[in-house]
């Protein structure tokens, strides 16, 4: 899911948005503070099609969803679970119930969908309705599958008074909570989605810190201050600090530079080889000519980059375990990241969950590392001593990421393999990876939640039709199907004494980097997980 501003981000004023992994960089020029500057434009390299949350799949969509919106819980920039329209929460011995204590000063935003216009308090009924309208099946929607194969199938969501709401669980979950946190999870009032039906999209009515004001697609969006927003800083100042916050849509991220290099933009995040090292060293650090025009600071993000391999593909090479080992062993992940990326990204040595999960422990999950020997070995005990007799390997990916698989080509060249790159559009790449037509390809998985099942259920969701979700919507895109590791998941996940989400609440390695602007925006602090990822590769 999994990179976006969050509505603490722009309601703390905080510019410091993270960086995502291999591709991302976040910017702000070194200026004169300008006590005055109440507004933050940034732009958005993909345009955003929905405003409701149930609609809030891609991070172009969440960046602007989370300005909007509230849930009931949300994380800090530690990735801990704290209150928000819920001000605490019991979980029942058996973990299965979860009963929320709602504040009662959340407010509707003022809409013409409400008598006279103004917004209404926020009731539990409304944490109902919101829930339902997530799993209604004759209109279905990205964000149910945070529910699906997990409430009772009776009474899952109940409103026992206007200040308390009841989730029912059929089974233990253990990152439930963190789930909640997601912008799928954000209260709607029924007055707005009955009034706007499907063109909610557009007249989003939420209970966050912005409100919405302008959305020309494809070229500008503007969301304004709540002034009847609930929330406070620690000195009691009522939020958000910004009066505005607006977006635009440059497609093209050369342009986009240019663009904050002339003072337009506010912020900026994209590497690009064209001025990557016009801004960072080959360490991954600012360029010294910069220190005066940038602030450079690092920070996590929660990604995994990878290349994945059909497992229903029986015609593939690639079946061949002893194939797959040796490609593994044939890349030199670290050169990878510092020749094309300037060492902004961590090399993905240890299994496939992140290093900025607390659960990450390289010592217990050794993996593979850069060892052409071994790759040699592997190659000849599979048939194909230094390549000879090998047929041709077709490795599909986009054009953002075409420097990445063309040098891995040339190292995996060199031991005897015959890997040819297809660049492929965005769109019918994706398509054709959950349609089963992309035998060998790149892709990259953001966590949804800040837990390793975010990263793992890409290798158990289930790859059988659903009545909700269909197959071309899971995250299996390699249709891995092993039932031993399916049974250690499920147990996990069902532990109630954490034994695999493990010590969740404690502050993550932070390792990453971006730049912005220096305006007197309060950084105070950062909160949005789906922001973060842990800079991995391959």
């Amino acid at each position: 899911m999994p990179s976006q501003f969050s509505k603490h981000l722009f309601k703390y004023g905080l510019l410091l948005l993270l960086a995502a992994t291999l591709s991302q960089i976040q910017c702000r020029r070194a200026e004169k503070i300008v006590e005055t500057r109440k507004s933050f434009r940034y732009n958005q390299h993909n345009p955003v099609t929905s405003l409701d949350p149930a609609f809030a799949r891609t991070q172009n969509n969440i960046w602007v969803v989370d300005c909007l919106f509230n849930s009931l819980v949300q994380l800090d920039d530690s990735l801990r679970v704290q209150p928000c329209i819920a001000r605490e929460w019991h979980i029942s011995p058996d973990g299965l119930t979860y009963r929320f204590l709602l504040r009662q000063d959340v407010f509707f935003h003022d809409d013409a969908a409400f008598p006279d216009g103004k917004g209404r308090r926020m009731v539990a009924s409304d944490v109902v309705y919101s829930f339902q309208r997530l799993l209604d099946t004759s209109w279905p929607k990205p964000g149910s599958w945070i529910f699906k194969d997990r409430i009772a199938v009776d009474s899952a969501f109940v409103a026992v008074n206007d200040s308390v709401f009841q989730l029912r669980l059929k089974s233990p979950f253990q990152p439930m909570l963190q789930i909640l946190t997601m912008q799928y999870a954000g209260i709607v009032p029924h007055e707005a989605c009955t009034y706007y039906g499907r063109d909610f999209r557009r007249h989003p009515v939420g209970t966050g810190p912005f409100k919405m004001k302008i959305w020309a697609e494809n070229q500008a969006l503007v969301v304004v201050r709540n002034e009847n927003y609930f929330e406070k800083d620690r000195d009691g100042n009522r939020l958000p600090y910004l009066d505005a916050v607006k977006t635009s849509f440059i497609t093209d991220r050369k342009t986009a530079f240019l663009e904050f290099k002339k003072g337009n933009l506010d912020y900026f995040f994209g590497l690009e080889s064209s001025y990557i090292n016009e801004l960072l060293t080959a360490d991954g650090e600012l360029q010294p000519s910069l220190a005066g025009q940038f602030i450079f600071l690092k920070n996590s993000y929660l990604n995994s980059e990878y290349l994945g391999i059909r497992m229903d593909s029986s015609a593939s090479l690639l079946q061949q375990k002893k194939i797959r080992q040796a490609l593994n062993y044939g890349i030199n992940r670290a050169q990878m990241l510092r020749v094309l990326r300037n060492n902004v990204g961590k090399p993905a040595n240890s299994g496939f969950a992140p290093s900025g999960l607390p659960s990450f422990d390289d010592a217990r999950v050794p993996g593979f590392r850069y060892d052409p020997a071994r790759a040699a070995q592997l190659l000849a005990e599979a048939g194909f001593p230094q390549g000879r007799g090998m047929p041709a390997i077709t490795l599909l990916c986009n054009a953002d990421y075409l420097d990445l698989c063309t040098f891995l080509t040339r190292q995996w060249e060199d031991l005897g393999f015959n890997i040819q790159v297809e660049m492929t559009e965005t769109a019918l790449l994706r398509e054709r990876m959950r349609n089963g037509q992309a035998p060998f390809f790149r892709a990259s998985w953001i966590a949804d939640y800040p837990d390793a099942e975010s990263f793992l259920t890409c290798f158990y969701s289930k790859t059988q039709p659903h009545r909700i979700i269909p197959v071309s919507a899971t995250p299996n895109l390699t249709v891995y199907t092993k039932h031993h590791f399916r049974q250690r998941i499920r147990s996990g996940v069902m532990n109630c004494t954490r034994l695999w989400t493990g010590y969740w609440w404690k502050k993550p390695r932070l390792f990453s980097c971006f730049m912005m602007k220096r305006r007197n925006l309060r950084a105070v602090r950062y909160k949005g997980f789906r922001g973060m990822r842990s800079i991995c590769c391959l």
